[in-house]
């Protein structure tokens, strides 16, 4: 079984038509979504009908963004930049994308007895892990040797091994990461439609859970597009010029 996963697409049409069109012709199972459909950007819509409309079989979970644009949430924790954004996108998204969005189950779900997929943590959608004591307290929680994450916007390998916990922040536009057996991980795929690792281009993963091999891969979009979109939609314009550095 070979696995589309991506995270934080947040609303960015361009990223994501890149990332679909890189992946056209190769072969993968399912989609594997996780989390943060909608906020930042100018297509919120347009991004949740392109996910729907995959011809794969789909498994996925809400992110912060979802709960707060789809109105189960006020907000009163985001930003004021981040709320903005959210209450505009509450207000473009259709009767349909905001029914999709309020039905995206809660994370951590269990896919195909392989791994386990959250939003920001197994502990707390909303809660992000960056380093080595943040993963100590997930581990501790996990049940399985796998879980793929979002909510971070960075590519990144936390490994469970015999004298600690390693940390990688997988960079470059294409790496190979082979699982051990005997290890548990902590993934997180990166960002379609805000990577914030001060590279720009779309991040996306698929994980052959047959080999045991996860590939990280990076994917340039038309940039300067999404950010006019969001200039034109009255949105902040740091949310568009963030995007022209990848942070």
């Amino acid at each position: 079984m070979r696995y589309l996963i991506l995270s934080d697409l947040h609303s960015n049409g361009e990223a994501l038509s890149a990332v679909l069109s890189r992946v056209r012709r190769r072969a993968y199972d399912c989609v594997v979504v996780l989390g943060d459909f909608v906020g930042y950007g100018a297509d919120p819509n347009d991004v949740i009908e392109r996910v729907r409309r995959l011809r794969r079989r789909k498994v996925m979970v809400r992110g912060n963004h979802d709960r707060v644009a789809s109105g189960l949430d006020t907000g009163g924790i985001f930003n004021p930049v981040a709320l903005l954004a959210a209450r505009w996108t509450t207000q473009m998204l259709t009767a349909d994308s905001r029914q999709f969005l309020v039905e995206l189950p809660v994370g951590p779900i269990e896919v195909d007895g392989r791994f386990v997929i959250c939003h920001g943590s197994p502990l707390d959608e909303d809660a992000y892990i960056f380093s080595d004591s943040d993963a100590a307290w997930n581990f501790r929680s996990l049940g399985h040797d796998l879980c793929f994450f979002g909510h971070s916007h960075i590519p990144s390998v936390f490994t469970l091994e015999p004298d600690g916990i390693r940390v990688d922040v997988v960079r470059g536009r294409r790496q190979r990461w082979k699982l051990q057996p005997g290890r548990r991980y902590l993934i997180n795929p990166g960002s379609v439609g805000q990577p914030r690792d001060r590279n720009v281009a779309a991040a996306f993963a698929v994980y052959d859970a047959d080999k045991g091999v996860v590939e990280f891969e990076r994917v340039a979009y038309d940039i300067a597009a999404a950010r006019e979109k969001i200039l034109r939609a009255g949105l902040p314009g740091a949310l568009g010029d963030r995007l022209l550095i990848g942070a």
